[in-house]
């Protein structure tokens, strides 16, 4: 896998293309300068398209978001380095690496094995210290919950009650939330106690939908 000058000048651009937008967290912004995005494009026509700031196919009816959703979700969860964090929809690993590079600790759930099996032998390629798992991601993973975070990467279209109960006190999550139609909405919602969680309403974002399983999560 290679890295070029090329490469690194055009992730450069980007990154800054992302602050005129916006982006103000540099702990977001190092990590994704680090991370090399063409590396997860599992479909070589969209290599082009690596440093521009798009979503493209990764096949199995995936994408890889935005970079400027990858930032924006990333900054939206205000996470500290090892914040314990699940992450919801695994994709190409792209968002995962970013997770990681940001010094979080990192449990990520897949639901298209075909895509879990890539994405987890590309990240065990980088030396990405997270953990990986095939599963429904509506159930999350309360084998090591409480998270501090819980970022959703996929359009669901309600707030999955297991993935509130997963969250820690003081903890956040980052959703897309909405019906399948093309937008949803950046919804944040803070766990202020077991009996209290607070909404905050992020603006329109398009994501593939959040399926589930129907065969038993490994």
């Amino acid at each position: 896998m290679e890295d070029t000058f090329k490469h690194q000048g055009l992730r450069k651009k980007l990154i800054d293309e992302l602050r005129q937008k916006g982006i103000e967290n540099e702990d977001v912004l190092q990590a994704m300068n680090a991370i090399p995005r063409h590396w997860f494009c599992f479909e070589s026509a969209f290599l082009p398209y690596a440093y521009q700031d798009k979503a493209f196919q990764i096949g199995y009816g995936q994408t890889i978001s935005q970079p400027y959703t990858v930032a924006f979700q990333s900054s939206l969860l205000n996470a500290k380095k090892r914040d314990k964090v699940l992450e919801i929809g695994t994709g190409s690993g792209y968002q995962t690496a970013v997770l990681a590079k940001m010094g979080l600790k990192v449990f990520s759930i897949e639901r298209q094995q075909g895509l879990f099996e890539k994405s987890h032998k590309l990240l065990d390629a980088m030396n990405i210290k997270a953990r990986c798992y095939y599963g429904d991601g509506y159930k999350g993973k309360p084998a090591f919950a409480p998270f501090d975070r819980i970022l959703v990467t996929c359009g669901a279209p309600f707030v999955p009650e297991d993935l509130l109960k997963q969250l820690k006190v003081g903890g956040r999550m980052v959703i897309p939330v909405g019906e399948f139609n093309g937008v949803q909405r950046m919804m944040t919602y803070d766990k202020k106690s077991e009996t209290e969680i607070v909404s905050e309403d992020h603006g329109d974002f398009q994501f593939v939908p959040m399926l589930e399983r129907t065969n038993k999560a490994s």
